[in-house]
């Protein structure tokens, strides 16, 4: 520790605050909040406290600290919030790109409001919904409520259109309306305004329901054009009760998704749950007014590798609500935040300043449910935050730009003379050395290519012995490419053998690949070598790996890839290369990293349903399987109709042979060999 910080935290007051860590450069590393700064930013470095590795990787590069002294907790809160959106420190969780997040626009401050689709939110009197992550959908949404309420979508200057809402008109106006209306009044999407077909007062009902609808009162909506209807009725413009009346039924049909889900109160709620990836999270919201599911968002946020679900969730319900025009009076979340009391205070002055004349200010609560509905609501919204990350993954690995960039990052990070364009990894799986497997997964070009994904049985070897069994799939992979590139043999010979390891996989069952693709003619010799062989391993594995490449005498690159401290629960990524002593550590901004992650990830998963598979077939193996003649057809009739072996030993031959599929032959090979067992 530097004299300037030894300094610096001899001088820290006990108030509450904001510390800025900064490194050599100047460049803020770090922005936090405490309610005693004396306290939390000595905290990290005390030895006796155990930082995370995240945390020790800052506080190597502090060289100096700064602090702002503030009254209060939520003071601190919303000055470390401007302080994060203004900086972007490297180490606060942040929003990906939200500055970009589109609202929709209601220009109350306009005269004839109009609605539609900004880029930023200003406290400027008009009313903005949002944020929301699909610029899209954002349109389609403007669409749609285009064809229900008819609003105008001009950009005319409507000052003139009628005298001023309050007060005389100002000295010299006059009324100045267009010629025609344009070809939104024909097509019902607009009553004109520009030519007085409508009055303002008739225009503000229209803007106040689309308000309505946006809030999700949609039942203040459809009791608005009832009560229109209704009138249009009475005055005998049964075309205008006729145009209502569809405009509610349209209403009603939107809406009938969004009564598929109901929540036990009334009162607005927002449910916010978390899946995290290698370095970043998402976090998904399920908004619910009235009770009912009126829509969701989801957004990723960076920088979350070793971060606790609680300070994930701190940073993520600051800059959403930082931005959000709208403060529930409920919000479900899946993991407590840090400072829970702090930032329900906080919330509940937002509400404040958000809220609009007539609305409810009542306090914010924060709950984390741990049974009932509200712990299967979040349930459900986490589920869709994975599909999200999945999602994202597989945007990342189509994306051709980035997984250019990840392979020329890979070349230089391993010294390859061009960039690996076909890639394998293998990976191990096995329960206590029981039902042993081995997977092998192929990616070309940066993307995978799943017809030459292959599976093997482990054979050869006994117990949970990860090196032996990467050396027998590596020998069963490559040994027939290595025989082919050494000698010239019988093409017909080869040709068969071939077949058979691309039937089979090399382990006498038909791969998966071979089942689905129809692989069952490409040659495994044929197969380009790979540039790149990736081992799910530490320094071990490699070795084990490098010696079947000696041994087979090939020139392929090969590196393993294990967690820092070789635990699931480790997010720092170490790379072996072979003869270097120490690790590769890529920087967790690489892409070149995040397509090692993806690969591993995907032999890994590869390998684990394979193994679940083998396990689960063999925990349910019947007797009946061992009796030829019985396939599978036949052993579901029996199972089915008598529930089990017992019942089936103790039917009659002619019972048996009365069941579909069955034949007088079968029955009798039944009975014998289960009266052989008893």
């Amino acid at each position: 520790m530097n004299e300037k910080i030894q300094s610096v935290l001899n001088s820290l007051p006990h108030k509450p605050g904001i510390y800025i860590m900064k490194d050599a450069e100047g460049t803020i590393l770090y922005v936090g909040k405490a309610i005693l700064l004396y306290n939390r930013v000595r905290s990290y470095f005390q030895e006796s406290t155990d930082l995370s590795p995240k945390n020790r990787s800052m506080v190597a590069k502090i060289a100096d600290i700064e602090f702002l002294v503030v009254q209060n907790e939520v003071e601190a809160l919303v000055l470390e919030s401007n302080y994060i959106k203004q900086y972007r420190p490297k180490y606060n969780v942040l929003l990906r790109d939200d500055k970009n997040y589109p609202y929709i626009k209601v220009s109350l401050t306009e005269d004839f409001p109009r609605v539609y689709r900004v880029r930023s939110f200003k406290r400027d009197g008009n009313r903005y919904f949002g944020p929301y992550t699909n610029s899209g959908a954002v349109d389609a949404t403007l669409d749609v409520l285009n064809k229900l309420f008819a609003f105008r979508t001009c950009r005319y200057d409507a000052s003139s259109w009628a005298a001023p809402r309050d007060g005389e008109p100002p000295s010299g106006w006059k009324l100045k309306l267009l010629p025609r209306p344009c070809t939104q009044y024909y097509i019902h999407r607009c009553t004109a305004p520009c030519v007085a077909y409508t009055s303002r007062a008739e225009y503000d009902a229209v803007i106040q329901q689309v308000i309505h609808f946006l809030e999700g009162k949609h039942d203040e909506v459809l009791k608005d054009l009832e009560t229109q209807m209704e009138h249009a009725a009475e005055n005998l413009n049964f075309e205008e009760a006729a145009r209502i009346r569809d405009r509610m039924k349209a209403v009603e049909r939107i809406l009938e998704k969004q009564r598929i889900i109901n929540t036990e109160g009334q009162d607005d709620q927002d449910v916010v749950a978390l899946a995290s990836g290698d370095d970043e999270t998402c976090a998904q919201v399920f908004f619910f007014r009235n009770g009912k599911l009126v829509g969701r968002e989801y957004f990723i946020l960076q920088g979350t590798r070793e971060s606790t679900p609680g300070e994930i969730m701190t940073s993520f319900l600051q800059q959403f609500y930082e931005t959000s025009t709208h403060i529930p009076a409920e919000i479900i979340v899946e993991a407590e935040p840090d400072d829970r009391m702090i930032l329900q205070n906080w919330l509940k002055e937002r509400r404040k300043i958000a809220a609009t004349p007539g609305s409810s200010q009542a306090a914010v609560n924060i709950s984390v449910p741990k049974r009932g509905d509200k712990v299967r609501l979040i349930e459900m919204v986490k589920q869709n935050a994975r599909e999200v990350l999945e999602q994202q993954r597989i945007k990342w690995l189509t994306d051709s730009q980035k997984t250019q960039l990840a392979l020329e990052e890979l070349q230089e990070a391993l010294n390859l003379a061009a960039p690996p364009q076909r890639i394998e990894c293998y990976d191990i799986s096995n329960t206590q050395g029981t039902n042993s497997v081995g997977a092998m997964v192929v990616f070309e070009s940066g993307r995978p290519k799943n017809s030459e994904y292959r599976r093997f049985k482990i054979k050869t070897v006994e117990g949970a012995n990860d090196y032996a069994s990467h050396q027998e799939v590596l020998r069963r992979r490559f040994r027939k490419a290595a025989q082919a590139s050494s000698r010239e043999g019988s093409v017909a010979e080869e040709t068969v053998v071939a077949l058979d390891e691309a039937l089979t996989g090399g382990n006498g069952e038909v791969s998966e690949s071979a089942e689905i693709e129809g692989d069952a003619g490409k040659l495994q010799h044929e197969w380009a070598l790979p540039d790149l062989v990736i081992i799910d391993g530490g320094k071990g594995h490699l070795s084990a790996a490098m010696e079947v490449m000696r041994e087979l005498h090939l020139d392929i690159p090969t590196i393993g890839v294990a967690k820092e401290d070789h635990t699931k629960t480790s997010s720092l990524e170490e790379i072996y290369t072979p003869g270097a002593t120490d690790p590769l550590i890529l920087p967790r901004s690489s892409q070149g990293l995040y397509m090692i992650q993806r690969i591993r990830d995907e032999a890994h998963r590869f390998s684990i349903t394979y193994h679940r598979k083998l396990r689960s077939d063999r925990t349910f193996k019947s007797v009946l399987d061992e009796i030829p003649g019985i396939g599978p057809k036949r052993k579901q009739a029996l199972m089915k109709h008598f529930g089990s072996v017992r019942a089936i030993s103790a039917a009659s031959i002619d019972e048996l042979a009365a069941l579909d599929g069955m034949t007088h032959d079968a029955a009798e090979k039944v009975k014998e060999y289960i009266g052989r067992l008893e």
